[in-house]
């Protein structure tokens, strides 16, 4: 059973004596007002240098990440993140202050040139920002874009419409920027069509966001007609691109009717993400909508490259420089990496993964949309005699990160599963294995389940305590 190491505050004993400091050799400051000088010594454990050095060990192997197992995480896209990447993000070559005089800096804006080209090829669509620092910062830019763009028309509209199956963040990115949201219902098939998208069509309507493929792992398979019909009433369609991970080097978002959406270099091209941050929300737009476009930005000039920091019609700046310079470097790394006659593969790969999971977990658990399954499925626990978190708690048991839960809304009990290309198929067997017997369980002692996990360091928490009340300090002489 795994237990949490001793604090150092425990294991310190008086005269135990881990380092030695020499002399101080900075000068004394006479001026220090003595009410600022402590009156006693801070209470510092005391202890040996080995005993320091395995209490942090120890800590340390309580940490999970993509690199120790495996992360189903759905609508997350938690892959693995190839180390030369890191490597190449860490390169001095590479650290440049963003004042720095641009004849200077040319490999590093080559570097923001070349990876908005490689966007645009892989998106169909005419040009990018690289500035937004995430995926819902992403969206109020695109949104920011689409508002001027009306205004500019002298039509400014006041209503976005968004599906049920978007992810959450796109209702607040439309409300700040100005929009009020209406939500439309999907069809019984999971998707929104001409059928679900008329009856909201007014001349208020500024746009539709829609997350394709959606929350549910569905392609939204009318989206050339949807995009028509909203072209048709002048307002225009926002694709969430999260989830592009399905589509990447297959299907060009352009070529469907998108007029703009955002990208995440932290989901799709291989950045570490979670616990906040890195993140970088690319935003690319059709034709219309270049002259919005935010500033700075990076262009040919030449042999070399230059960068625009003036534009009258530019929405002005998102962010300070030029966005997550770091994580624009590894997401290039991996598409050069993958090179232009693999890229396709992340998303077969990506979808064939969802579809053997999908396959092996359909007769044990409850479908609610029966649609073709792109990157990732979603179950429900109906018919089960525990509930999906108490099934996400057991899977600590053994040693799996749980999948995302209750998300989408619009499945009761959902369970959010996404493989990604990263996993083999011995990983996929050994989740699905464990799933196995976890549902086998659930039937034979539903109580078991319910008071998951019991081999972690920490039991299962009252979560609503847990987020109201943090303790986020252990104070001597308090018990854990």
């Amino acid at each position: 059973m795994n237990t949490l190491p001793k604090l150092i505050f425990e294991l310190s004993r008086e005269g135990k004596i881990g380092v030695g400091l020499n002399e101080a050799d900075v000068p004394e400051e006479p001026a220090v007002d003595p009410e600022l000088l402590r009156r006693e010594l801070a209470d510092f454990p005391q202890l040996s240098e080995v005993e320091i050095v395995r209490h942090y060990m120890a800590l340390a192997k309580l940490n999970y990440s993509v690199d120790a197992g495996f992360y189903p995480l759905g609508s997350c896209t938690m892959k693995y993140n190839p180390k030369i990447n890191e490597k190449l993000a860490a390169a001095e070559e590479l650290q440049a202050h963003p004042y720095a005089p641009h004849d200077l800096v040319q490999g590093n804006l080559e570097i923001l040139a070349r990876l908005e080209e490689w966007l645009r090829e892989l998106t169909g669509l005419a040009g990018f920002t690289l500035a937004p620092a995430a995926g819902a910062h992403g969206e109020f830019t695109g949104m920011l874009m689409v508002r001027k763009y009306l205004q500019e028309k002298g039509d400014p509209r006041r209503l976005v419409l968004i599906p049920d199956s978007a992810h959450g963040t796109n209702p607040a990115s439309a409300h700040f920027a100005g929009y009020d949201v209406k939500e439309i219902a999907s069809s019984a098939q999971g998707t929104i069509g001409l059928a679900e998208l008329r009856p909201h069509l007014t001349p208020e309507v500024a746009a539709l966001m829609m997350t394709n493929p959606n929350t549910l792992g569905i392609f939204e398979s009318d989206i050339m007609a949807v995009a028509d019909a909203l072209h048709a009433n002048g307002s225009l369609l926002y694709m969430d691109g999260a989830n592009l991970n399905a589509l990447l080097g297959v299907v060009r978002p352009g070529d469907l009717g998108v007029d703009v959406m955002h990208i995440n270099l932290h989901k799709t091209f291989s950045t570490p993400h979670g616990g906040g941050g890195p993140g970088s929300g690319p935003v690319g737009v059709a034709a219309h909508l270049l002259p919005y476009l935010p500033v700075p930005r990076v262009r040919r000039q030449g042999d070399g490259f230059d960068v625009v920091f003036d534009d009258p019609r530019s929405i002005g700046r998102v962010k300070n420089f030029y966005g997550q310079f770091l994580v624009i470097v590894r997401a290039l790394a991996y598409l050069m990496t993958l090179g232009r006659e693999n890229v396709g593969r992340v998303a077969e790969d990506a979808v064939l993964n969802a579809n053997y999971v999908r396959k092996r977990l359909e007769g044990l658990l409850d479908l609610p949309y029966k649609g073709p399954s792109l990157h990732e499925v979603v179950f429900s626990d109906s018919g089960l005699p525990v509930k999906t978190l108490d099934i996400a708690k057991r899977l600590l048991d053994y040693g799996i990160h749980p999948f995302t839960i209750y998300f989408p809304l619009i499945v009761h009990g959902a369970m959010m599963i996404e493989p990604t290309e990263s996993e083999s198929k011995e990983t996929l067997d050994d989740f699905i294995a464990v799933m196995g017997t976890i549902l086998r369980e659930a039937r034979e002692d539903p109580e078991l389940l319910r008071q998951a996990p019991t081999r972690t360091p920490v039991r299962r928490l009252d979560e609503t305590l847990a987020a109201r009340k943090p303790v986020l300090r252990w104070r001597k002489g308090e018990s854990l």
